[in-house]
């Protein structure tokens, strides 16, 4: 019979084994992604941060790639239908009650979009600052969102998700007059966890941003194409 303590052993083994099967999938979802040419980006954020909204305004201000959206959420498809009325292309992930999404349902999506044209994959994932940041779903990098209605504190509090996030998204920023956000004191934080990350400041309101999240992700889709022609040249 096991004791509280081999009890407890098990659990942290099958957890660790389910984070490594679910690596393994990520990196065969990456390889995929690899062989299309495709950027993939991770957004993630405590509910209400605005990510949904970003994306609205960013397919709306027409960017030069073909995107496609994974919509992670617990229950409904609301957010998947908000961004499918910009007319770009969502499929919904629905986790039943999981905190966070993983590669295996992103694996199971791309099956899906084996012949859809896209540039840029975006996957929405469940609106947590815990649980998504350990996951790995075959993203090119992670995009963490913070809202200026959220508190200044949040980096420091949560430091796995803006350490393992190479961008900062600052939302809502047409409302930094109304509330209590030292912008300063989050980009000293969000640099202390990360030095090489980029914060950028938005406002799908005014329109303030947006064509600087465009270009950032225009530039590390380029970047990314490049490099894959530079090893197919070394590969012939």
């Amino acid at each position: 019979m096991c004791d509280d303590h081999d009890h407890g052993a098990l659990e942290v083994d099958l957890n660790r084994q389910v984070l490594a099967d679910s690596n393994e999938v990520a990196e065969q979802v990456r390889t995929t992604l690899a062989g299309r040419e495709i950027l993939a980006v991770n957004i993630l954020s405590s509910p209400g941060s605005g990510k949904t909204t970003l994306l609205e305004k960013t397919f709306r201000s027409e960017p030069p790639w073909r995107a496609v959206v994974l919509e992670g959420d617990i229950a409904t498809e609301r957010d998947a239908d908000r961004i499918r009325a910009t007319g770009a292309t969502a499929r919904q992930i629905l986790t039943g009650g999981a905190c966070h999404l993983d590669a295996r349902q992103v694996a199971h999506q791309m099956e899906h979009l084996a012949e859809t044209p896209m540039d840029v994959l975006i996957v929405e994932n469940v609106g947590n600052l815990v649980c998504p940041a350990t996951y790995d779903l075959g993203e090119d990098f992670k995009v963490v969102c913070l809202s200026v209605t959220e508190g200044d504190d949040k980096p420091f509090k949560y430091p796995a998700i803006f350490a393992g996030s190479a961008v900062t998204v600052i939302t809502k920023a047409d409302l930094l007059p109304h509330v209590a956000f030292d912008l300063e004191a989050v980009r000293r934080q969000v640099l202390t966890l990360r030095p090489d990350a980029t914060i950028l400041l938005t406002s799908a309101s005014t329109g303030q941003g947006i064509d600087e999240w465009i270009d950032l992700l225009s530039h590390h889709l380029d970047a990314k194409r490049l490099v894959l022609a530079g090893k197919a040249t070394m590969g012939a």
